[in-house]
């Protein structure tokens, strides 16, 4: 029986969100695997690499799993009426919701994160409570039929937990081995807690005009639920 992942693509996705668990659902025996978008025109992720989506929101095919990747361009995705109301009818039908990094603001903007836990990239773990999320620390964080990831790399992670999941242990460890996903990082400054102080703070900065940006975002969209 055919195993459907789909994993929303759109414009500056961030590409290692995407293409980390695609590379591993990819491997997996009488897989699909469908990028999702609101046309088949190709996309610009955010590192500039070009992305088609082979399935539209409107005939995307039944899924197992739906995965939402983050990057600069959740921001818009956030407020993104076609994009939140697919999220909400599909949420109910999948096996399994899922995101990798900022993927899952997307998924508490369309208000499937209720009182579940869940997490993100660290620059925007703590948003994830004003959408009612119970912001939670880890690589891959479960709840039930809900699975969320870390930044960018937690990608990796997710997609052989997810195989280990569908198709059990060894499906996942044969996966990692032919990958040879064997992490050693030549720098131990992978998070705030590890990096040095100057680098967690240049860091920021850098990322500070997104992060403002994200959080005038997640200000209208809970003001625009107490309206509605």
């Amino acid at each position: 029986m055919t195993t459907r992942f789909g994993i929303l693509v759109f414009p500056n996705v961030q590409q290692l969100d995407l293409t980390g668990p695609y590379e591993v659902f990819s491997a997996v025996r009488d897989a699909e695997v469908h990028l999702i978008w609101k046309d088949l025109a190709p996309l610009r992720s955010s590192t500039g690499l070009m992305l088609t989506p082979t399935a539209t929101l409107e005939d995307c095919p039944p899924l197992d799993v739906l995965c939402v990747p983050g990057g600069g361009g959740v921001n818009p995705l956030m407020e993104d009426a076609v994009v939140l109301d697919f999220l909400r009818r599909r949420a109910s039908e999948v096996r399994y919701l899922t995101s990798v990094c900022t993927g899952s603001l997307v998924l508490g903007a369309a208000g499937l994160l209720v009182g579940r836990k869940a997490t993100s990239h660290w620059n925007a773990h703590d948003l994830l409570a004003h959408f009612g999320a119970i912001p939670t620390q880890g690589r891959v964080v479960r709840d039930g039929s809900l699975i969320t990831a870390g930044g960018v790399t937690s990608g990796i992670d997710f997609g052989l937990v997810m195989v280990a999941e569908l198709f059990g242990r060894e499906a996942a460890e044969s996966i990692q081995l032919a990958m040879e996903y064997a992490p050693a990082p030549p720098f131990q400054a992978g998070t705030p807690d590890e990096a040095p102080p100057a680098i967690v703070a240049a860091t920021k900065s850098k990322l500070a005009p997104s992060r403002q940006a994200r959080e005038e975002i997640v200000a209208r969209v809970m003001r625009s639920r107490v309206t509605s």
